[in-house]
């Protein structure tokens, strides 16, 4: 599953630099491939009928990955939120680099932020997701939820009360048009999420039915709920596939209000919202209006927050957070810095090698470029000792691999002993790595020379091809080069060529696209619930695939097999047993040099605004914020 949050969690410092949870999380990708017309996709497709009957199943109002709502039907709203909350004020969030587009669901284009893979602030989804459970889901647009007993189908009834903001009704004709739209033309991520959706039709004017593969994930049915329903009568007759800045027809929350192409968009509060009133919606999106600016980097954004031009800031750097923010406006109270915790797995970040260059295939070059990573170093002098090295692809929780395989782990991998390193076998993990750089760069030297490369008036060279080993980071943001030019640096003192080459955001986002790099800073975040995103991370479906989230380029079958068997799981033991030998085969590829993670966000913020205490458990629900009005009447940030 996708963790649906304003922030994206978890992610470290250098991650929320690059803007890497807006890149990909939002969808961010732009296409340089000719736009072609729509093709028509109709609700009354031959695959459709009126005919079938409803599952004879109860219906519920939501559903947990394992075991029940903590939440019982009748809940009147979720107990992280203030139902007596003020509503009113303004938000002012960063944006960095500039848009281009109010479509976030296709390759083509830079969507504007605000919006995502699920809609974001002004599309309703299916269903919603409650912030203090780890993947469990209440009816939004679904009034009613009905699951087979065997988990082969699930229909959902549409609340009659669901309105678009003209005022046009959300039909089961709505949602599977929708459905059909993403999948067919939209990001290569909804052909891996849906993957195990073997159809949809129209029950009624009200009710849609799934059916699911007996091989889907088990998660599969929460996935569906994250659909965002989006208007057939809008779009039947536009070009999906075309980048446009026309401001869409929503149905959530907030509605597009206004945008300054490249430079600001602005939302306001849906007075009218249908479903205001909804338990999952009391006490949730008291704010009236929602702004981001845009900014060249984090660096100006920082400035214009401390000038007053900005309410919140999500500080990505460790250095910025002990030393930038010591001003009289905190001393006073009129500024404040909150690290909000959370429980969700850290995931993996770090520089992706992309082995569809020939120079990485060996697994031991990749070996000795994480060598020559001093992350000790980097985070004593860089980082102020903020972050925790990152290890597994899973970090931070009961799913990451340790020690030797054993149990149902060793029998998911036993099949595959002749494909797979003797290490994954007999090995413990974490892998024993010297502390010290000195030894680090001898055994990565060491590798080197395994591998066919030696030195040559102190440049690496091939043996048999006389050509150096360069590399080349690919970068958007000048601030993250500090932490790249100690690696370089190092990559140096054995003989590697290397070099940092930063570049505009629309040109990063187009070269990262087309996998046009040697070199990229990644992300691999996790949720409590792993499932069928993780094809689109790793199999070889993915690999050539503009766009999608296999950076690396991986095409294994026995990944391809381990993260099937992972999707496919039906308990929570089978998972963990799957996602620690994923985990397992993963790390002995040596396919990311690993960087760091943080156990919590950090948000610098005028002190106006309300928010629930304690937070959250998994989501920073932002959207359960408010504006405190005497705090705002009185606050002048730019004094």
């Amino acid at each position: 599953m996708h963790l649906v949050s304003p922030v994206t969690r978890r992610t470290s410092g250098a991650l929320r630099t690059l803007c890497i949870g807006l890149l990909i999380l939002g969808g961010t990708f732009t296409g340089s491939a000719q736009a072609q017309p729509s093709r028509q996709i109709s609700a009354t497709a031959p695959e459709q009928t009126s005919q079938q009957s409803p599952l004879n199943v109860p219906t519920v109002h939501g559903l947990a990955i394992y075991g029940e709502p903590a939440h019982k039907a009748g809940f009147d709203h979720f107990p992280y939120v203030n139902v007596n909350a003020p509503v009113g004020g303004r938000m002012t969030r960063a944006a960095i680099g500039s848009f281009d587009s109010t479509n976030p669901f296709i390759l083509k284009g830079n969507p504007v932020a605000g919006l995502n893979y699920f809609g974001g602030l002004i599309y309703d989804t299916l269903m919603t997701q409650s912030a203090d459970e780890p993947f469990t889901e209440y009816g939004l647009l679904a009034s009613g939820i009905r699951l087979a007993k065997d988990r082969s189908a699930i229909e959902f009834d549409i609340d009659t009360r669901a309105r678009f903001h003209d005022g046009v009704p959300i039909t089961a004709a709505d949602v599977v048009f929708t459905y059909r739209l993403l999948k067919d033309e939209g990001l290569p991520f909804f052909k891996s999420y849906y993957h195990d959706v073997t159809g949809v039709s129209v029950i009624d004017d009200d009710t849609v039915r799934f059916d699911m593969s007996p091989e889907a994930a088990r998660e599969l049915p929460l996935i569906i709920g994250q659909l965002p329903v989006l208007p057939e009568h809008y779009w039947k007759n536009r070009d999906f596939t075309r980048a446009t800045l026309d401001i869409p027809l929503g149905s959530g929350p907030y509605r597009m209000d206004s945008l300054d192409a490249g430079r600001q968009v602005r939302y306001v509060r849906v007075e009218n919202y249908w479903g205001k009133d909804l338990p999952v919606n009391k006490g949730r999106n008291n704010i009236q209006t929602l702004v981001y600016d845009y900014y060249r980097d984090q660096t100006v954004s920082l400035e214009a927050f401390k000038a007053g031009s900005i309410d919140l800031h999500v500080e990505s750097s460790a250095k910025s957070w002990a030393t930038a923010y010591d001003t009289p406006a905190l001393q006073e109270g009129r500024l404040k810095k909150l690290e909000v915790p959370d429980s969700n797995p850290a995931g993996m970040q770090g520089f992706v090698l992309n082995e569809r260059r020939a120079r990485f295939e060996d697994p031991r070059v990749r070996e000795a470029l994480a060598l020559v990573f001093d992350f000790d170093w980097i985070n004593r002098n860089l980082f102020y000792g903020a972050y925790q090295q990152t290890h597994s692809y899973f970090e931070n929780s009961d799913m990451a691999a340790d020690g030797v395989p054993t149990g149902k782990e060793l029998e998911l991998l036993a099949p595959f002993k002749d494909e797979l390193p003797p290490a994954v076998f007999e090995q413990s993990l974490p892998i024993d790595e010297p502390t010290d750089l000195r030894p680090r760069l001898r055994k990565a030297l060491g590798l080197l020379r395994e591998a066919g490369y030696q030195v040559v008036k102190g440049q690496l060279v091939n043996r048999s091809t006389g050509k150096p080993l360069t590399l080349e980071v690919l970068n958007y943001d000048t601030q993250f080069e500090r932490v790249i030019q100690p690696w370089i640096r190092n990559l140096a003192r054995i003989g590697i060529q290397a070099r940092i080459r930063t570049v505009d955001v629309n040109q990063y986002i187009n070269r990262r696209r087309s996998f046009d790099f040697d070199v990229v800073v990644g992300s691999y975040p996790q949720s409590n619930s792993p499932g069928s995103e993780q094809r689109e991370y790793w199999t070889s479906d993915y690999a050539d695939v503009a766009g999608s989230r296999n950076l690396i380029g991986l095409k294994s079958p026995v990944i391809d097999a381990l993260t099937d068997t992972l999707i496919q799981a039906q308990t929570r033991e089978e998972l963990l047993s799957a996602t620690r030998a994923l985990d397992r085969v993963l790390r002995w590829g040596f396919h990311v040099v690993p960087q760091w993670h943080l156990a919590a966000t950090r948000i610098a913020l005028w002190n106006k605004f309300g928010y629930p205490q304690p937070f959250p458990e998994y989501l920073l629900s932002l959207d359960s914020w408010w504006v405190e009005p005497t705090k705002d009447a009185t606050l002048d940030p730019g004094e």
